[in-house]
């Protein structure tokens, strides 16, 4: 995997100073320790930082075509690069070296952006086309690999696969989105397209942007997205044949490596999936790694093991106690945006454990998006059932009752129906909105300061939602809420927590589970396929029957997470109550003080459950330290 950035110049006929490219591509150097390299010329300058994976002698970067007109920054793999390059071959094209970077330059010349469609990978990459004078800045489909753009105060433009390597522009703005911080707060991370700084986006998944010098608005182009596309026909014997197809290949292209190369086993099902496929494909047995706690209501490595010893896997294991006191100032700065996932910490260890011993690891992440594996999927589908039966008086005073009914985090849960009254009175979009926020509307209201409320300008993160349910073209309420899934969650959580972790390490982490092939699929898969009898991912349950023990396939989803909930009880009260005094967080002049102490008041008391909710606020505010702190290259110029 690799680290890419650099600086389109409002003057066509400056190039950018070495030195401040170089400085760019520094800041990612945890992205790629093996090679490092730029590239300068009137208006445009790349940089790379490179972690060898395919054809470890060649494949240097920014690599240029042997025309000059072209020059590559890439970061990712493209999985089926030999099939396509024997295919240009055949046309007639020669190549400097064995790589897929090579390809992806080459399939480019050959067919311009209608190559994208040709690749089965994870990428992110800026293309300069010194002939026309344009920048190509393209993103996978699904938004595994990342790549942020923003303007300087001159009129610049930068980009980086993550937000500390456009930080080293001295001229990049600073100023915080307060859009964003809304949709963090409500959500626990930053949804594409917006970043934490006004002045910086995110390249949404499946889209590619073309700039030219001067422009004040990039172009952008929507490249693939999931289509509702006809539900398969079938039955779960057919449905199981296809899925186990689809994987097989998955999986046997993702283990094309020059490297030591292993997986992720948590004991999941998904995990425990990928590292069944894998041990048919290959004779040597599978290298995996586990991540154990402790604590037994967050500890899976019993089940890890099983499934390590069913397939003869070289398995390695570790026993890890999380401290949060320690790791949030780490996680800040490995994250630069406000993240508040906390099973970033856990996802980190298993990163650093496996780096031991591979380069490459296959991970199980993806399956519960594609399949309908959250319970919160058969929640959601329950309670769109009740509310397309109930008449529209009755759902306005189910309404009225979720209002008045009180919040009952203690007790057990046919007695929390807060949450359920106030869902039937919603539209199917504010509903599964509700039900993914971190930090419900009525506390995020009580947080903030009539300041913050005049910086929104009346934004809600909830308008982030309708805008994607507006392109789903579906009235289905599970493909909705699947496709919403694939459009935030996804992206904005699962990819961005193991991206950064992975990185942090020098890990290569590839997703089988992700192969768009296989997600197309499974996404015109009828409900019955997904959720039957309240369990989700039923066909891919079904389907992998005779591997996997059933107490592995059948057992209920525990998760990656942290005792949150005694954290703000004892080690990480200090903390927050840090945040109290003189912080960044109320720096802002957007946060009341004193509604931030109830929060935590309430939590110590036992009256609600506030953790997520103080964890994010002390992330929040980490990050706000970490991106004030960072400094800009001082070298002046371009």
């Amino acid at each position: 995997m690799c680290g890419v950035a650099g600086i389109l110049c409002r003057d066509p006929q400056v190039s950018p100073q070495h030195g401040l490219l170089a400085a760019m591509g520094a800041a990612l150097s945890h992205r790629g320790p093996d090679q490092s390299g730029e590239h300068a010329a009137p208006g445009i300058g790349l940089a790379h930082r490179r972690l060898a994976i395919i054809d470890l002698a060649g494949g240097r970067q920014p690599m240029r075509s042997a025309d000059g007109r072209w020059a590559l920054s890439y970061n990712g793999e493209i999985y089926n690069f030999r099939q396509i390059r024997a295919e240009l071959e055949a046309e007639g094209a020669q190549f400097q070296d064995h790589s897929d970077t090579a390809v992806l330059l080459e399939a480019w010349r050959a067919w311009g952006a209608a190559c994208l469609d040709r690749f089965i990978g994870m990428f992110a990459f800026a293309l300069w086309d010194g002939e026309r004078r344009e920048l190509h800045l393209v993103r996978d489909r699904l938004g595994i690999k990342p790549l942020y753009y923003g303007r300087t105060r001159r009129g610049d433009w930068v980009f980086g696969s993550e937000l500390k390597a456009l930080l080293v522009h001295p001229e990049l703005g600073r100023e915080l989105d307060p859009a964003a911080v809304e949709d963090y707060l409500a959500l626990g991370y930053v949804p594409d397209p917006r970043s934490i700084l006004t002045a910086v986006e995110s390249l949404p998944p499946g889209c590619r942007l073309r700039l030219r010098a001067g422009d004040e608005r990039p172009a952008l182009y929507r490249w693939w997205d999931l289509e509702p596309a006809a539900q398969t026909a079938g039955d779960a014997g057919r449905w199981g044949e296809e899925l186990r197809a689809l994987l097989d290949d998955a999986v046997r292209l993702r283990m094309i490596a020059d490297v030591p190369l292993g997986a992720f086993l948590s004991g999941g099902v998904d995990s425990s999936t990928v590292v069944a496929l894998m041990s048919r494909a290959q004779t040597e047995p599978v290298r995996t790694c586990a991540i154990g706690f402790d604590d037994p209501d967050y500890d899976e490595t019993a089940h890890a093991r099983a499934v390590a010893q069913r397939f003869h896997a070289d398995h390695e294991q570790a026993v890890v106690h999380p401290d949060g006191a320690a790791l949030f100032r780490r996680l800040a700065a490995i994250y630069d945006a406000p993240f508040a996932d906390a099973s970033a910490m856990p996802t980190l260890a298993v990163c650093e454990l496996a780096r031991r011993r591979v380069t490459v690891a296959l991970s199980g992440d993806g399956g519960d998006e594609a399949l309908a594996g959250y319970r919160r999927h058969v929640w959601h589908l329950r309670e769109s059932r009740l509310r397309a039966r109930l008449p529209r008086p009755l759902r306005r005073l189910a309404g009225m009752l979720g209002a008045i009914y009180p919040k009952a985090d203690w007790a057990p849960r046919p007695l929390r129906a807060k949450t359920t009254l106030q869902a039937l009175a919603r539209d199917e979009v504010a509903a599964y909105f509700h039900t993914v926020s971190v930090i419900p509307a009525e506390v995020r209201a009580r947080l903030g300061t009539p300041a913050f409320a005049r910086a929104l300008q009346g934004h809600s993160a909830l308008e982030v939602f309708r805008g994607h349910a507006a392109r789903a073209d579906t009235d289905d309420p599970l493909r909705l809420a699947q496709y919403l899934d694939f459009k935030t969650w996804l992206p904005g959580d699962i990819l961005t927590k193991v991206d950064r972790a992975s990185m942090a390490h020098a890990l290569e982490v590839r997703v089988p589970l992700l192969d768009h092939r296989f997600v197309a699929w499974a996404f015109s898969l009828p409900e019955s396929a997904k959720i039957h009898g309240g369990e989700g991912k039923f066909v891919l349950k079904r389907a992998m029957e005779p591997e996997l023990p059933k107490d592995i396939l059948y057992r209920r989803k525990q998760g990656f997470s942290v005792p949150l909930r005694a954290w703000f009880r004892g080690p990480l009260v200090p903390a927050f109550e840090a945040v109290l005094g003189d912080s960044p967080l109320l720096a802002t002049g957007w946060f009341e003080r004193d509604a931030l102490a109830g929060l935590l008041r309430e939590h110590r008391a036992g009256v609600r459950d506030h953790g997520r909710a103080l964890w994010s606020l002390l992330m929040l505010d980490a990050s706000l330290t970490h991106l004030l702190s960072m400094p800009a290259f001082s070298g002046g110029g371009r």
